[in-house]
């Protein structure tokens, strides 16, 4: 009966392994970290913009990463025969257990190269929208907005989405090249009010507001229409009026920055109500309910 030894021996994958191979193994993991460490220390001395850091940061552990990969395999499979038979056995098992994985690095390879968001951008995936603040090999990472917070403001609570998701669903860009979004505000007035005073003073009321947060939006436009086909009428606020049930709704549409709706919402409402109060004119409208009581008419028993 052959001993313990001369099994082990007879498994084809031992006879690969080594003590220099791991040690080997171990100083190239260590010399690739101590590396990483000397590049970003550099880069923070040299490099002024916060953004410039993180982005060279991101690309020297990808470039590092792809190196080590490279001298490990050189380590563990010396002749091009080994390499092949190794890449052959893998192959097999990723087209299975990681096509998550792969299915994510070719997301990855989608976003970097076709750019639908970079860092910094506002997005939309699906139902969750968010600041796009880290972009990695397997997920994008989104410091969220909206949900139970009303007007698009931070949640403070981060999502980590696979990147395989953009090859699935949809996404909508907040910010890419136009860096603007058309906001509307609706208010009701009494059908008894002069809306056209009304319509006059919420018209004055985005001119103020409205209109400075938009200077250089016209050439940013034209920048825009560069990459996509796209067409627009006037930039300037406008007012709209609609009969509605319970009374004259005013509807403004205006351009705001797509970081700063809710501080243009709070500007607008507070100037308006303001305007209003100082109108005998002009009353908000709200659902009621109005009974009319005849004369004629006779109680009505409701049978307990």
């Amino acid at each position: 009966m052959k001993p313990v030894q001369e099994w082990l021996k007879d498994i084809s994958f031992l006879h690969l392994i080594s003590f220099e191979k791991i040690l080997a193994s171990v100083i190239l993991i260590i010399g690739l970290m101590f590396l990483q460490k000397m590049i970003q220390k550099m880069l923070e001395a040299r490099a002024s913009k916060i953004e410039k850091i993180f982005e060279w940061k991101k690309l020297s552990r990808y470039i590092l990463g792809i190196i080590g990969i490279f001298l490990f395999l050189r380590i563990w499979f010396q002749g091009f025969d080994d390499l092949l038979t190794f890449f052959g056995i893998v192959s097999a098992g990723i087209a299975i257990a990681l096509k998550d994985f792969v299915a994510n690095i070719v997301g990855w390879i989608f976003i970097i190269s076709r750019n639908p968001f970079n860092v910094g951008d506002r997005i939309q995936v699906g139902d969750i929208s968010g600041d796009v603040v880290d972009i990695r090999l397997f997920q994008f990472t989104l410091l969220e907005i909206g949900n139970w917070v009303d007007s698009d403001q931070s949640t403070g609570r981060l999502y980590h989405i696979p990147n395989s998701r953009v090859l699935q669903i949809p996404q909508a860009n907040y910010t890419q090249s136009f860096k603007y979004i058309w906001n509307e505000i609706s208010c009701y007035i009494t059908f008894e009010s002069n809306f056209e005073k009304g319509k006059k003073k919420i018209e004055k009321i985005l001119n103020k507001v409205a209109v400075p947060m938009i200077e250089g939006a016209e050439e940013e436009f034209h920048e825009a229409q560069k990459k996509f086909l796209i067409f627009h009428g006037t930039l300037t606020p406008k007012v709209y009026i609609k009969v509605a049930d319970n009374g004259v709704q005013l509807i403004s549409r205006y351009l705001v920055p797509a970081r700063k709706r809710r501080d243009s919402e709070d500007q607008i409402w507070h100037l308006l109500l303001k305007e209003f109060q100082k109108a005998p004119d002009i009353a908000f409208a709200y659902p009621t309910t109005r009974f009319y009581n005849s004369p004629d008419s006779q109680p009505v028993k409701i049978p307990v």
